[in-house]
């Protein structure tokens, strides 16, 4: 059986493209301000490094139907107001949206469990973009896919990125320390994972 792709998902914002190769350079682009990474590596990635986590998206891409990474374009700066481009055109680049299956060496190796994640292009921070993305990746997830359950981390002294998974009502799991090789500043007070079941997201739908 052919394996189903990824749709093209619409925000009131942003238009969702699932990834593909021809983003490569948007991707080098994105991981080129150290700001971006600082609570994933903590430096800018060179385009060797890239292009092999870009290779690493694809394949993971393929391992569950329907999930996987998406590009976000806007328009207009992607202020309150503006639209959603064309799939033709794609658009303002606003960054990279990610909800793969769970794959980390703390997350559960579970076909039915995926993991939500963002990274977007400086200037599109604080516009409320991150949350409005993954309100649609999670209606994604669970009306279309199916999953049981999403799950999200990050850095404990990320509160950015927290504030994300609260506002998309995504509800706390628990903080854990994993092993670094090179901790980053706040390491000491570990990873944060948060989460929303099936059961959640229909409740929260029931009560719209």
């Amino acid at each position: 059986m052919a394996p189903v792709p990824q749709p093209i998902l619409r925000t009131d914002r942003l238009l969702l493209v699932p990834l593909a190769d021809r983003h490569l350079e948007l991707e080098i682009e994105l991981d080129s301000d150290p700001e971006v990474l600082r609570y994933l590596f903590g430096r800018a990635r060179s385009r060797d490094e890239v292009v092999a986590a870009h290779a690493q998206r694809m394949a993971l891409a393929r391992k569950v139907d329907g999930l996987g990474y998406w590009m976000a374009f806007g328009s207009a700066g992607a202020a309150p107001g503006s639209t959603s481009p064309a799939p033709a055109k794609e658009g303002e680049f606003v960054g990279l949206l990610m909800l793969p299956p769970a794959h980390g060496p703390d997350q559960p190796d579970d076909p039915t469990v995926a993991e939500l994640g963002y990274r977007l292009v400086r200037r599109y921070w604080r516009k409320g973009l991150a949350s409005e993305a993954s309100r649609a990746l999670l209606r994604h997830a669970f009306d279309t896919v199916g999953q049981r359950r999403v799950i999200a981390q990050t850095m404990t002294v990320n509160t950015g990125s927290q504030g994300v998974m609260k506002a998309v009502g995504m509800r706390y799991v628990r903080t854990y320390h994993p092993s670094w090789d090179d901790p980053l500043p706040g390491a000491e007070l570990g990873e944060v994972e948060y989460e929303m079941t099936r059961g959640m997201w229909e409740e929260r739908c029931g009560a719209r």
